[in-house]
């Protein structure tokens, strides 16, 4: 009888143990089978403005990012993420409650991670080695977007004529040159056009039944307290978020 007692002390142990490695930015091996998001598919475009609470995103499920890259850290702000889609357009809003925000970049294809910054990396198709977009901006809607096609061995920004069909709307008011140390919930949302993906790479357009690598990240690597959050978990050793290998997987419906 002790020694079923035993067991089954060890067994929920074990059992804990594989948990909390599943949260601590140490997955186990082919953990992104584990992060799938389902896309929805929308009717009438939405207006862009950062409202999270709209009706377009009411019954819409979010991810949240829980897993980091580093050290644990001591600032971990709750940041979600709802995607949509139709034929045209990705919708993408985040929501982030945040503390000891900055924002300093100005320029499209700036240095956007150095503010804080919410991150959208994706493969337009199954394949994550066939390569990737990163589409990363700041709480004041500023934004970079790069392409990475290993190849045909080609990277780099997406021209800024591209860039500019892009809608983004942000809702925090205040200067953040200075970094606000109060907390603060910030929000941003963009409408992105599939019709100029596929100068930069192969594109397998989204429809119901279709599926591509992805991943979330939130950053502010040049803040007071930095930290680099994940939807899916990243197994390497330091903060790098380019590794499309450890991608999740958006399933479009």
């Amino acid at each position: 009888m002790y020694h079923r007692r035993f067991i089954s002390i060890i067994t929920f142990f074990t059992v804990i143990l594989i948990i909390l490695q599943g949260c601590s930015g140490k997955p186990q091996k082919d953990s992104s089978k584990l992060y799938v998001y389902q896309v929805l598919p929308c009717d009438k475009p939405p207006v862009i403005d950062a409202d999270w609470t709209k009706e377009f995103w009411r019954n819409c499920d979010s991810i949240s990012l829980r897993n980091f890259m580093g050290d644990y850290p001591a600032h971990f702000p709750d940041t979600r993420v709802k995607m949509r889609y139709d034929k045209n357009y990705l919708y993408l809003i985040f929501r982030v409650a945040d503390q000891y925000v900055r924002a300093v970049a100005k320029k499209t294809n700036g240095k956007v991670w150095q503010d804080s910054c919410a991150e959208f990396f994706f493969t337009p198709g199954k394949d994550s080695k066939k390569g990737y977009f990163n589409m990363e901006a700041n709480c004041k809607g500023v934004f970079l977007l790069q392409y990475h096609e290993p190849e045909s061995k080609k990277e780099g920004f997406v021209d800024t004529l591209d860039c500019a069909t892009i809608e983004i709307a942000h809702s925090l008011k205040d200067n953040a040159e200075e970094e606000i140390r109060n907390q603060v919930v910030w929000i941003v949302e963009y409408r992105l056009p599939l019709s100029f993906l596929s100068k930069y790479m192969e594109v397998e357009n989204p429809g119901k039944g279709k599926m591509w690598r992805a991943n979330f990240y939130k950053c502010a690597d040049s803040t007071s307290q930095p930290h680099w959050l994940t939807w899916a978990p990243v197994n390497y050793p330091k903060p790098k978020f380019h590794l499309p290998e450890f991608f999740g997987w958006l399933e479009f419906k």
